[in-house]
């Protein structure tokens, strides 16, 4: 076989966009090889134990996506399938994957995962029993197929995988493969609710041997059977190699002998340089790949012919596998991919770059921006990358895919970021929503400490102008000086900038604080339009969840349901409950449902609003301090005074650190003079316990899990003895003596779930 043998050019993937045929292929079951030894006897007795979850781990070639498959193939129930790649090692990747997969096996179910998209912070609050709630109340029974689990190295995923299973109901299944320890078996398998199988279960015996050596058309006597599997202790993937090597020796007196290459860690190099050297040189230099597709395949190699090579290497090689119908995409067996790109840093590792450079181009090239940065952080070019994702940057946050945006600038580092300025001040921006002071402040230095001529990536108008953004959005010099540098920006952003306008929301928020309703209001009602021209969530959330307050300030009650309808849409849409910026339209929604005097409702959305405070600190304190000052009024007037004054000392603790807020300052303290007059006995006020803190709210989704108290701590990074009295606090406020009856009671009153 020879990889000249076709040079024609060849086609470029369906007009499906990539991202999904890529998603695709991750929820669909792998074609099964033909002539392995089955494991129906596994995958029967694991079936029929009633266990809710299943684990198969073992080391690499111990046949474990192999079983899955013909699990798949077998299994009458209803079927999802994953298969997880490093990519997916995220809580929230994690429970859009599950979702997706359960909406395979139950297509009535639709629409579950894409209500799973742009979590954030929010997978095990919000997202994991969302998703466990669904589960639990399948029609039918099902199974769900989890392949790599040990990509996942990530503790938070493993935390939103617990609840999770906790939740599947009697004749349902969850089955995980991994090569190490699982981490979520061990309480199940103390309640009885898991079950595993292991390396001692995948070990083949000379009657498999047998099998495998006759399934590759080479004859073996029952010594050669049993001095093979000795040999290679029972390993699935040492059998089938040495078959191949067998095979491929032509000689019909064939036995195992001393001399062979056949120690176990070596085998695939023994079949490796049995192939021609331009087959050898097609597999070294695609294993940068996670997938194969041939017109991938041609850019990387910048060389025509991939689609028939493939092809004629999944009839004769073993170790490569269509993952869909059609057979335009496959993939290595992992062990052998592990070894071919050993054998690409032996033999050419100065290509490996290169290689990565021609995927990234590819990727990008066919409308995948994201899996070409992938691709860009496995070289040098750090300023390519940092350029990429800062364009992504807007429509990836808009999105609600932040934690996305961290790992990226996570992996690009400290030194890119700073080498390329406009991408600091998103870095500054991020850590600003989310509510990392200092993370902001840190970045905001770094972009006023830096130079840039040219027109930034982000399509920010100037380094100028979006440094003047990220000012005016901290706030930390005060009302006049945010207003200066919101104008800055607003002057400079011009009209189709997919910036401007956040440029007029930061510039009505100072006219705000400055004291000129009007122009906010002409400035935010501007913001809006561009916003939902643009794409830009975040401004529209925050112009119309303004305009909704301000028009109730003049009794404009209708105009003001409008504009919380549209806020609300958008936080839905794009899965923005949790982030510092629903703050104000949640205390909107709850004054205008309090108005109508629907007063399930309005306690629905201060729940929802009061979820937003663990990221909405001082980092952009006017939101903060005007968000929690309407939830206040809107608790006082329900008689919550508890709640009332909670929220006064948080909104004090914001005015500490940000003292200049103009017109705000003078709200609060006419708010705060107002409850300190009334009295008890006159507003006919009931007694409230004080709401949990954000921190406290930060904790409560970890009592969902079955960690302790000290991994706990270890998650927050915070001691033990605060976690202890962060718990007892939030037993004492909920009025339970236990987690389940904390978890229960949080459930019940919209704190944790959907």
């Amino acid at each position: 076989m020879t990889r000249r043998a076709e040079r024609r050019p060849e086609a470029t993937p369906s007009p499906r966009a990539l991202d999904d045929v890529l998603l695709d292929l991750k929820l669909s079951v792998p074609q099964q090889h033909p002539g392995l030894v089955s494991r129906a006897e596994l995958t029967d007795t694991a079936r029929d134990s009633g266990a809710r979850a299943v684990g198969v781990t073992a080391p690499a070639g111990y046949g474990k996506s192999t079983l899955l498959v013909e699990w798949a193939r077998r299994e009458q129930r209803r079927t999802g399938w994953i298969s997880l790649d490093p990519l997916d090692d995220d809580p929230g990747t994690l429970l859009f994957l599950l979702a997706s997969a359960y909406e395979r096996a139950m297509p009535e179910q639709a629409g579950l995962a894409g209500a799973l998209r742009g979590l954030g912070t929010a997978a095990l609050a919000r997202g994991a029993p969302y998703v466990a709630s669904a589960l639990s109340q399948a029609p039918v029974p099902f199974v769900l197929l989890v392949d790599d689990l040990h990509e996942l190295r990530t503790p938070a995923c493993h935390d939103v995988l617990a609840v999770v299973l906790a939740a599947i109901a009697p004749g349902s299944q969850v089955v995980t493969a991994s090569r190490h320890e699982q981490p979520h078996l061990p309480l199940l398998r103390a309640a009885g609710d898991a079950l595993e199988i292991t390396t001692d279960d995948l070990t083949l015996d000379s009657r498999d041997a047998a099998r495998i050596f006759s399934a590759a058309h080479v004859d073996l006597t029952p010594e050669q059977a049993g001095a093979v599997t000795e040999r290679t202790e029972g390993w699935p993937v040492g059998l089938r190699l040495a078959a191949m090597i067998a095979r491929e020796g032509h000689t019909e007196d064939w036995e195992l002998t001393g001399e062979d290459p056949f120690v176990a860690d070596y085998l695939h190099l023994a079949v490796f340089r049995g192939l021609d050297p331009t087959v050898r040189e097609f597999l070294r230099r695609t294993a940068i790949l996670d997938r194969l597709h041939g017109p991938l395949c041609d850019a990387v190699l910048q060389e025509p012919g991939s689609t028939s090579l493939l092809r004629q290497l999944e009839a004769s090689h073993a170790f490569l596998s269509p993952l869909d119908r059609r057979r335009e995409w496959y993939r290595h067996h992992t062990l052998f991919r592990d070894f071919l790109l050993a054998e690409l840093r032996r033999t050419e590792p100065e290509l490996i770059e290169k290689l990565h450079l021609r995927a990234a181009d590819w990727f990008e090239a066919h409308s995948s921006p994201g899996m070409a940065v992938e691709h860009l952080l496995a070289t040098s070019q750090r300023h390519r990358c940092a350029q990429l994702v800062a364009g992504l940057a807007l429509k990836t946050y808009g999105e609600g895919q932040i934690a996305v945006l961290r790992r990226w600038l996570s992996a690009l580092g400290d030194a890119a970021i700073e080498a390329y300025p406009p991408l600091a001040v998103l870095a500054g921006r991020m850590a600003a929503v989310e509510g990392e002071t200092t993370e902001a402040r840190r970045w905001a230095a770094v972009a006023d400490a830096s130079s840039f001529d040219l027109t930034p990536a982000d399509g920010t108008a100037s380094l100028a102008s979006s440094r003047a953004m990220l000012r005016a959005l901290l706030c930390e010099d005060g009302a006049a000086q945010m207003l200066s540098d919101a104008e800055v920006a607003a002057e400079a952003e011009p009209l189709w900038s997919p910036w401007r306008g956040t440029a007029l929301w930061l510039l009505a928020e100072a006219q705000l604080l400055v004291g000129a309703p009007d122009r906010a209001a002409s400035s935010f009602e501007e913001a809006t339009a561009l916003g939902l021209a643009a794409g830009n969530t975040e401004t529209v959330v925050l112009s119309e969840a303004s305009l909704a307050l301000a028009a109730m300030e003049t009794g404009r009650w209708d105009d003001a349901a409008t504009h919380v309808r549209l806020a609300q849409r958008t936080i839905e849409e794009h899965r923005l409950a949790d982030y510092a910026i629903s703050l104000l339209a949640g205390a909107a929604a709850a004054r205008l449902a309090l108005h109508r005097a629907d007063l399930v409702e309005a306690d629905r959305q201060l729940v929802r609003a009061m979820r937003c405070r663990p990221s909405s600190s001082f980092a952009l304190p006017y939101l903060a301090a005007r968000g929690r000052l309407h939830l206040a009024k809107v608790y006082w007037a329900r008689g919550d005074r508890a709640s009332t004054r909670h929220l006064l000392r948080e909104i004090d603790d914001v005015l500490r650190h940000r003292p200049d807020l103009g017109t705000l300052v003078d709200e609060v303290a006419e708010f705060r003079a107002l409850t300190t007059t009334a009295t008890t006995a006159t507003t006919g006020a009931v007694p409230h316990e004080a709401p949990l803190t954000p921190a406290e709210l930060r904790l409560l989704p970890y009592l969902q899990t079955h960690l302790k108290i000290a991994e706990i701590a270890d998650r927050l990074r915070i001691s033990r003895n605060t976690v202890a009295t962060e718990v007892s606090a939030i037993y004492r406020k909920l009025g339970v003596s236990s987690r389940s009856e904390a978890v229960q009671q949080a459930t019940v009153l919209g704190l944790l779930g959907g």
